[in-house]
């Protein structure tokens, strides 16, 4: 994939990012969910890309807009499966709280595994503890790794957990082997990333999340340099089906790193709603808003902190949406 294209796909995050954070702490997480799926389709449109969702809002008759099997872009090469999360968080930013993203992964296309939207079991950590942990050894023996590949003792290990009762015993077993948790209440695409960035306050990423937003977080290690490894969790008859329906026989084989984003040519691109793990979210002055995104390419291994200053004014999109909330 050609360099500009990351650049591209940062115009689409940012107008995703843009239109949820007019619904930040406003308690209605759908419109605001809507409002960044309908930014980022229209975006789409200007990019030179024959692309397709892979990962999106879901199957064609659940949604609208960034349905799996979509076609996005302006059609013109090259081929690329897209994964989006328009808006990873929207408990978070209809609460007003702090780790909502906007983000998308491109790579070549068939190399981004098509992810039933099912809870999946993943690890993830950054360079330095690279083939250091496996999701199957014991929760103490992949501390241990973790805190010897990072120079650290174990109680100073910090492990990043959603927030749920499935938790229980993971958090037990952590908290036995001494380590630090970090628990949060959505959206695990950011602390997963941030597991590969030093003093970022997250060592280790484990526990069950969604599964699309797994491939997306691979997509971003892979980039990084990271690891991560993961295994779909279907919890009734028809979500194994799903599984089959879409070409995964081994409903409980474990993915590797390189399973879920089988290319070296990815594009990450994410861009904060609210402040998180590594992004601030949206600032508003005036008629202007300030973005902050996280552009990666695996193939050259650049990072970019982009900050843009958006004149609202010139934007049609948003100029409109703001309108409407201000008349109600």
């Amino acid at each position: 994939m050609e360099r500009e294209l990351a650049l591209e796909f940062a115009r689409v995050t940012e107008a995703a990012a843009l239109s949820a954070a007019c619904w930040v702490g406003k308690g209605d997480k759908e419109a605001a969910d809507e409002a960044a799926v309908t930014a980022m389709r229209v975006m789409f449109d200007t990019v030179s890309v024959d692309g397709t969702v892979v990962i999106g809002e879901g199957e064609m008759d659940e949604a609208p807009m960034l349905y799996i099997g979509e076609r996005v872009g302006n059609g013109t090469p090259p081929e690329v499966d897209i994964a989006v999360d328009p808006l990873e968080g929207t408990n978070i930013v209809a609460k007003g709280l702090t780790g909502a993203i906007a983000v998308l992964a491109a790579a070549p296309r068939h190399s981004l595994l098509h992810a039933p939207d099912m809870y999946m079991d993943k690890i993830a950590v950054g360079p330095a503890c690279k083939g250091r942990v496996h999701l199957d050894a014991p929760v103490k023996e992949n501390l241990r790794e973790v805190a010897r590949a990072l120079d650290k003792l174990i109680s100073e290990v910090t492990v990043v957990i959603l927030d749920r009762p499935r938790h229980q015993q993971l958090i037990e077993d952590i908290r036995r082997a001494g380590a630090r948790i970090k628990l949060i209440s959505d959206g695990d695409v950011s602390p997963g990333v941030a597991a590969a960035y030093e003093n970022s306050g997250v060592d280790i990423l484990m526990g069950i999340g969604g599964a699309p937003e797994g491939v997306i977080t691979a997509a971003a290690l892979k980039c990084l340099g990271g690891d991560f490894q993961a295994r779909l969790c279907p919890e009734e008859e028809s979500e194994v089906q799903r599984c089959h329906e879409m070409g995964i026989s081994q409903v409980d084989r474990l993915f590797t790193i390189d399973e879920l984003v089988a290319s070296d040519d990815v594009i990450f691109v994410a861009t904060g709603i609210t402040d998180s793990f590594l992004l601030k979210g949206v600032r508003y002055n005036k008629r202007r808003a300030v973005t902050q995104t996280l552009v990666m390419r695996s193939t050259s291994g650049t990072i970019r902190h982009i900050e843009a200053n958006h004149n609202l004014d010139r934007k049609p999109l948003f100029r409109d949406h703001r309108i409407k909330l201000l008349i109600g």
